[in-house]
């Protein structure tokens, strides 16, 4: 289906509702050079606990942006944050009654961040997986390059350098071939690499409003709007270069000292980045959500 969005944009909205008596929705945002079609093995799962499950593609991927991979007008963070509060009211007015929790993954994990700040209302929960607090000068390095480059080249150019950067530098932190930092399980990394939903290269506009996006998260005047009340699970593989054991740590510890009351972290050891993906580590993992989604409780608004 197509949700369209507050400044009339149309956003692609995957749902999955085979489930006969609903407990809750569960709203994922996925990472950068995906699409939402590929939980759909995650979201079936769901179903079976009696989550109703809903997915965009974002601003500059799948379905949404099918022709500009990678590239979208305006501010690409802000506006996919718009989309995603439009979307739970959306569904939230939908199932009245039932408790709403936002699953974030990867670059989706950290606009959950951003929408914990700013739309945490909207939701009774969330899960923060795949992610990390980044560090504040490699932040305002990839900001000021993609600035540079989208002057340089244009917004819409593809950005290989800052590209090359991120990916090329979680290469390096596994070495284990390209692209093996994703998972451990080489199939789902080569179906990834097969995949034109995936293998393309996020334009300088994108980076740009990501970087931009990222170095608001923890700013004082932001962070004062995080409920403390919110139960929040943060889960990740220990082996995960996005962020892993010490990327984690310092996302709980920035909760924390936020007043986060309820706040909780999850490694999965061996994992790399995308545990939904790994056999081995699948089973931990649903596991561990499951049981925070059943401590979720509709909260009063």
């Amino acid at each position: 289906m197509v949700f369209t969005s507050y400044d009339k944009k149309q956003i692609f909205i995957r749902e999955w509702a085979q489930t006969e008596d609903p407990v809750g929705v569960v709203q994922i945002a996925h990472g950068m050079n995906e699409y939402a079609a590929r939980y759909d093995a995650f979201a079936k799962r769901l179903n079976e606990l009696g989550y109703i499950v809903v997915a965009d593609d974002h601003r500059g991927h799948g379905d949404s942006d099918p022709d500009t991979l990678g590239y979208a007008e305006g501010d690409m963070f802000e506006d996919t944050l718009k989309d995603m509060a439009g979307i739970a009211k959306m569904y939230r007015e939908k199932y009245a009654g039932l408790k709403y929790v936002l699953f974030g993954f990867s670059y989706g994990s950290f606009l959950a961040q951003a929408f914990l700040e700013r739309y945490g209302h909207y939701i009774d929960g969330a899960i923060v997986a795949g992610s990390s607090k980044q560090n504040g000068a490699a932040v305002a390095f990839g900001r000021f390059v993609s600035a540079i480059g989208g002057a340089c080249k244009g917004k819409d150019a593809p950005a290989n350098f800052v590209n090359g950067l991120v990916f090329g530098g979680y290469d390096k932190k596994i070495g284990d071939g390209d692209w093996q930092w994703l998972s451990t399980n080489r199939a789902s990394n080569d179906k990834y690499k097969e995949d034109p939903f995936c293998n393309f290269v996020c334009s300088y506009n994108f980076y740009s409003c990501f970087f931009k996006g990222l170095s608001s998260l923890y700013k004082n005047k932001n962070a004062a709007r995080l409920d403390t009340e919110m139960p929040v699970l943060l889960i990740s593989g220990a082996d995960d270069p996005v962020g892993g054991r010490a990327g984690v740590e310092r996302l709980l510890a920035f909760y924390k000292r936020r007043g986060m009351k309820r706040v909780r972290s999850v490694l999965i050891e061996g994992s790399r980045h995308e545990f939904l993906n790994e056999p081995e580590h699948f089973e931990e993992a649903f596991r561990e959500i499951a049981a925070f989604l059943k401590d979720v409780s509709r909260r009063s608004r």
